[in-house]
């Protein structure tokens, strides 16, 4: 995993898988830090993944005080049973429905589960974090974040795409990609996790995309794509289009069994004796 700070009280977790066909996909987590230290997301839960470690490097996980899980997708819950029992004083935020959901895993502690709807709000010391429901989501779990302090929004999936190389999934910045790039692969993503939406009552889904206009964000803090500085219009207007898309088909077992046959190696020539 990459650490890199943006802005002055947000460090990027940064991380990323390669999806044949799509790309590399970021898969991020980040320390908000505020005066009680907000974990978001924990990343893959990989057997080669050390999320502790990573963390440790920009915060000492016993000063954490909570845990932001934006939804239970495994994607997103990797280092988070680790973490609770490295953070001691962290209380896990989530939804009814994300307990739920966890905890036909692994049991969780529910004196240190902290229940958030959107619409709600949450202080953290020297902030109050404003949870909202993203436009786009592929888990109905799904609660995001705004912080008006750092004008951060936390988008879960929301605004994902997948990038052309590792490097740029796990540790660039999504303004540095060029716009057209850019809007094509939040498009795609926007089909392959939230194919949902290509059936929504277009008023009724651009409805949720307002509040994010409003939120006036100058960072966007999303799972699935590196972290974005100045462009958050941009990337609402992209978000605007998702209801024309048509929904993402992937493989089916013929093209599989093709993709396998390419991995199969040569047969050995014949030798003369």
């Amino acid at each position: 995993m990459s650490q890199h700070k943006v802005g002055s009280d947000v460090t990027v977790l940064g991380d990323a898988l390669e999806v044949p066909g799509i790309g590399f996909l970021p898969v991020n987590a980040f320390v908000l830090h505020a005066r009680e230290p907000v974990v978001v997301d924990t990343g893959l839960g990989l057997p080669d993944r050390n999320f502790l470690e990573a963390l440790s490097s920009a915060v000492d996980p016993a000063d954490v005080r909570w845990i932001w899980l934006t939804h239970p997708d495994r994607d997103h819950t990797g280092g988070l049973f680790a973490l609770l029992e490295a953070a001691p004083r962290a209380r896990l935020v989530t939804t009814f429905m994300g307990a739920g959901i966890m905890s036909c895993e692994r049991p969780l502690p529910m004196d240190r589960v902290f229940l958030l709807n959107p619409g709600q709000s949450l202080d953290v010391g020297d902030r109050t974090l404003a949870a909202f429901r993203p436009p786009l989501f592929d888990n109905p779990a799904t609660v995001g974040f705004y912080d008006d302090r750092s004008r951060a929004c936390f988008s879960s999936d929301c605004f994902g795409g997948a990038m052309a190389s590792a490097e740029s999934a796990a540790g660039g910045e999504a303004e540095a990609v060029d716009a057209q790039g850019l809007r094509a692969a939040q498009l795609l993503w926007a089909s392959v996790d939230s194919p949902w939406v290509a059936l929504a009552d277009r008023d009724k889904y651009l409805a949720t995309v307002a509040p994010l206009r409003e939120m006036d964000a100058e960072y966007v803090f999303s799972t699935h794509l590196p972290a974005a500085s100045g462009i958050t219009a941009r990337l609402i207007e992209t978000a605007c289009l998702a209801p024309e898309l048509t929904p993402f088909v992937g493989p089916d077992q013929e093209a599989l069994e093709q993709l396998l046959a390419g991995f199969e190696p040569a047969a050995a020539a014949p030798t003369d004796r």
